[in-house]
């Protein structure tokens, strides 16, 4: 029997070279490709049976220039780089890869947050450059040393990564707040549910981990800011839009809030004018927080297992069309 063609746009993105690709080349003839510019996209793809993407877009053209493909699978959890209307039209079948980064993003959640609470790089850069040497005391501290424990934590988006930040939060002897679309269950132990103006108004830390919807697009604005504490900090490991940068940037220079820390940024590379690059209180990482080697190697075979699946004829992990 013949082996499937499968195409994989930015192999880069996934793997840059430190992990196997093994489980995926054992289901098909497969072609890597590290980075795929979109108007090559259905060049590349034309005579595939199946595509794997991580951010590369995946749109209506390219989906028609490729008449025999009948699988999309998504290296990732969003799936707004595929044109899901072309995708239904074609009767495809788009798998995407749910759950496989929650220990790693949470903990760079809370690496965001430590680095604005103890500042240990500025601290480290600093002793290396002689300050602690040149020091007349035994210690010294740049910028103030800020304890958690009984501080309120909220998070908005209480999925799986979430839960993960706000357990962590817990043990860490916080009180945790939670907003989540459904707050009719039970929320989990130690947490209490709370409305987003509760949120904004009580928490000393608000961590975002919600998906990008119409309703949480720009989610914290000018009004939000505002209405936070001036000693807040803000973190987003989720998505960049949640966040309209310029208003967090005035709000930063102006001491509205105290500081924020960020993954992502609501264009990927970011424009050398985002306003969050020369905001002053912010720290930025180049949406990173997925990216540890046990999370991709993860995605990897959960991308394998929806593949494999999709061949049985018991497709897994579809996104609804």
């Amino acid at each position: 029997m013949k082996r499937p063609k499968l195409i994989l746009l930015d192999a880069q993105a996934t793997n840059p070279g430190d992990l196997s690709w093994a489980p995926i080349e054992a289901l098909a003839d497969c072609v890597f490709y590290d980075r795929t510019p979109a108007e090559d996209t259905p060049d590349r793809i034309r005579d595939a049976d199946a595509v794997m993407l991580n951010k590369a877009p995946l749109d209506a053209r390219a989906i028609a220039a490729a008449p025999n493909l009948k699988y999309v699978g998504i290296l990732a959890t969003g799936y707004n780089t595929v044109d899901l209307d072309a995708a239904r039209a074609r009767n495809l079948v788009v798998a995407n890869v749910p759950g496989y980064s929650t220990p790693t993003v949470a903990q760079h959640a809370w690496a965001l947050l430590l680095e604005l609470t103890n500042q240990v790089g500025l601290h480290s850069n600093d002793v290396r450059a002689g300050g602690w040497s040149r020091s007349p005391d035994y210690c010294y501290w740049l910028t103030p040393q800020m304890e958690l424990a009984g501080l309120t934590l909220g998070i908005i988006g209480l999925g799986q990564i979430g839960l993960a930040v706000a357990r962590i939060g817990l043990a860490l002897g916080m009180r945790v707040l939670a907003n989540r679309r459904d707050m009719s269950t039970t929320p989990p132990d130690g947490i209490e549910y709370a409305s987003l103006d509760r949120i904004f108004t009580e928490s000393d830390v608000i961590s975002l981990h919600c998906p990008l919807t119409p309703e949480t697009n720009g989610l914290i604005h000018a009004g939000s800011l505002r209405r936070m504490k001036p000693t807040a900090l803000l973190i987003n490991s989720s998505r960049g839009p949640l966040i309209v940068e310029q208003n967090l940037a005035d709000a930063l220079r102006d001491n509205v809030i105290a500081g924020a820390a960020v993954d992502v940024l609501s264009t990927e590379p970011p424009s050398p004018d985002n306003p969050l690059l020369s905001a002053p209180h912010c720290i930025i990482t180049p949406h990173i927080a997925w990216a540890s080697a046990a999370a991709r190697t993860r995605l990897i075979q959960i991308a394998a297992d929806n593949y494999n699946a999709f061949l049985q004829g018991q497709p897994t992990n579809v996104v609804p069309l």
